[in-house]
């Protein structure tokens, strides 16, 4: 059975958007044509070609796997947490002052989240960095310009709005001592706090990045490997599963991956119905 993602519903790519996937190592498909609405004029440079992507799945090539959603979303675990209730400015005090685990203990500052509340996409990462205690936003650095390109490159950026737009935010909200990975009991004492952000965000798909995004979401020990190429499902919305980009800057080979992950959650999302 192929990999090979369905990229017919990925709209043509500008030269600003060929820039940003070259800038990321990504080699893409060329798209259909796009509404001249949506070009930019950007330098010239060269871009690289790949085969055109069919207009149709061919005869064999299996539709990626959707892994059916749960018919009981919401745990009483999480309907039954004061957390559950909280509205944006009062969840914010609350992991703002949190103390439930020892990590409050060496943080400069919590990691909320940054980007559109009402987005229809939503970013989940693993834990804060150094850049990240310090700057009180998620994704900043090395890592944080590797996921603006990647945004960028689908039409999306942390500023944007609407269909432009992106919500992004961590498991944890305080950075673990030497950027160690995060431990079990330190997630389960974050996750109301994700529970809730994506309750109020409502998105229409979630980008889950890296392993332990992963497995809070999915609560599933599954490598990323095997996961990816798949719609899994978190309190019933749709979860794309991708490499984290400090992965990424590290296993550049692996860029295409991420970004056949993109193109999967860009037509899982245009198949998502409406949830406000």
């Amino acid at each position: 059975m192929s990999n090979v993602p369905d990229t017919s519903f990925v709209p043509e790519l500008d030269a600003r958007q060929r820039a940003m996937l070259a800038e990321m190592g990504v080699r893409v498909w060329a798209p259909k044509p796009v509404p001249a609405q949506h070009a930019a004029a950007v330098a010239q440079e060269p871009a690289a070609l790949v085969p055109a992507a069919p207009a149709s799945r061919p005869a064999g090539v299996a539709a990626p796997v959707a892994v059916p959603a749960p018919t009981a979303p919401t745990s009483p675990a999480r309907s039954a947490s004061p957390v559950a209730t909280l509205n944006w400015p009062a969840l914010r005090e609350a992991v703002a002052g949190c103390q439930a685990c020892g990590l409050c203990q060496g943080r400069t500052q919590t990691v909320f989240g940054t980007g559109d509340e009402q987005a229809d996409w939503m970013i989940v990462g693993e834990a804060p960095g150094e850049n990240e205690d310090l700057q009180g936003e998620p994704f900043v650095g090395a890592a944080g310009q590797l996921l603006d390109n990647m945004l960028k490159a689908v039409g999306r950026s942390r500023a944007g709005t609407g269909a432009e737009g992106a919500y992004i935010t961590n498991v944890l909200k305080c950075r673990p001592p030497a950027n160690r990975n995060p431990q079990p009991e330190e997630v389960a004492q974050c996750e109301p706090y994700l529970a809730r952000q994506v309750a109020l965000v409502k998105p229409k798909v979630i980008v889950a990045m890296g392993r332990f995004a992963v497995h809070a979401l999915l609560k599933s020990s599954e490598p990323i490997g095997r996961l990816r190429g798949q719609v899994h499902h978190y309190e019933g919305v749709p979860v794309i599963v991708t490499y984290h980009p400090a992965y990424l800057l590290r296993t550049p080979t692996d860029k295409g991956k991420a970004w056949a992950d993109l193109c999967l959650a860009m037509g899982t999302l245009e198949n998502t119905p409406l949830r406000r």
